[in-house]
C-alpha cells in the first residue's frame, strides 16, 4: 500500500527537490504551501505550477493575517531586504518569528487528517546559522511533540538536514530536476536580484557543482 506524506513546498530549490524525492520514493505526496504575507509571493505562483505538472494534490493556505503577531521580519514587513551572504548578521531580518514551528503545526494537522504517516521538510545545514527552526535541536524536538501530540503519531522527515544547498543541488541534478522551476529570491520581482542572501547561496550551489542556474538574474 502507498504512504501518503504531506510535503511543507514552498516553492524553493530546496522543497522542490524534497518534494520530487518524495515523489520518486512512490509517496502519495500532498503538498501544503502558504501565502504569510512574504514579500516574494511568487514562489507560490512557481509551486502551483510544479505541482500541476507533476499532478501532485496542492493546497495554498493564507495565513498572512498572522503578520499582526509574526512582525519584524524583511520577508514580511517595510524593511529593506538585506544582501549578502547568510554568514552576515545583517541576514538575522530576514527571520520570520517562529514560522517553521507554526507551518509544520498546520502541515501536521493535515497529514493527521489525511492519515499521512509522514511530513516532509526541506531544512538544510546551511540554514543553521541564521534560522534557529531549521537546527537539528528544534528538528528533533519538533519531531518529538509530533509524535505524541495527536492520537495518530506523525514522523518529520527531513532528508537534506545535514546538507548544503550543494548537496541539495547535486541530489536534483541526478535526478534530471530542472531548477527553472523554483523561485529563490527574497525579492519577488520579475527577475531574481542575485544579491540576497537566498540568491547568494543559491549561486554559490550552482558554482560548485559547475552547472548553470536557468534562472534569469538582474545581476
Amino acid at each position: 500500500m502507498t504512504s501518503k506524506a504531506v510535503v511543507v513546498y514552498s516553492g524553493g530549490m530546496d522543497s522542490f527537490t524534497v518534494l520530487n524525492k518524495a515523489v520518486r520514493e512512490g509517496k502519495e505526496v500532498y503538498a501544503l504551501s502558504f501565502n504569510y504575507g512574504q514579500k516574494h509571493s511568487k514562489e507560490l505562483i512557481v509551486a502551483a505550477s510544479v505541482c500541476k505538472d507533476l499532478g501532485v494534490p496542492h493546497k495554498v493556505v493564507d495565513i498572512s493575517a498572522i503578520n499582526e503577531l509574526m512582525a519584524g521580519s524583511s520577508l514580511t514587513d517595510a524593511i529593506d531586504i538585506p544582501e549578502g551572504h547568510y554568514a552576515e548578521d545583517s541576514m538575522k531580518s530576514t527571520v520570520v518569528p517562529n514560522r517553521n514551528m507554526v507551518l509544520l503545526s498546520m502541515a501536521i494537522a493535515y497529514a493527521v487528517s489525511l492519515e499521512a504517516p509522514e511530513v516532509y521538510y526541506g531544512a538544510h545545514s546551511g540554514d543553521h546559522h541564521i534560522y534557529p527552526d531549521c537546527r537539528p535541536e528544534f528538528v528533533n524536538a519538533m519531531n518529538n511533540v509530533s509524535k505524541i501530540a495527536n492520537y495518530q503519531s506523525v514522523e518529520i522527515v527531513t532528508p537534506f538536514l545535514s546538507s548544503s544547498k550543494g548537496d541539495i543541488l547535486k541530489a536534483g541534478l541526478e535526478m534530471g530536476l530542472n531548477y527553472e522551476n523554483t523561485w529563490t529570491c527574497y525579492n519577488g520581482r520579475e527577475k531574481a536580484c542575485g544579491k540576497c542572501g537566498a540568491c547568494t547561496e543559491r549561486l554559490e550551489a550552482f558554482s560548485e557543482q559547475q552547472a548553470t542556474d536557468p534562472l534569469l538574474y538582474e545581476v
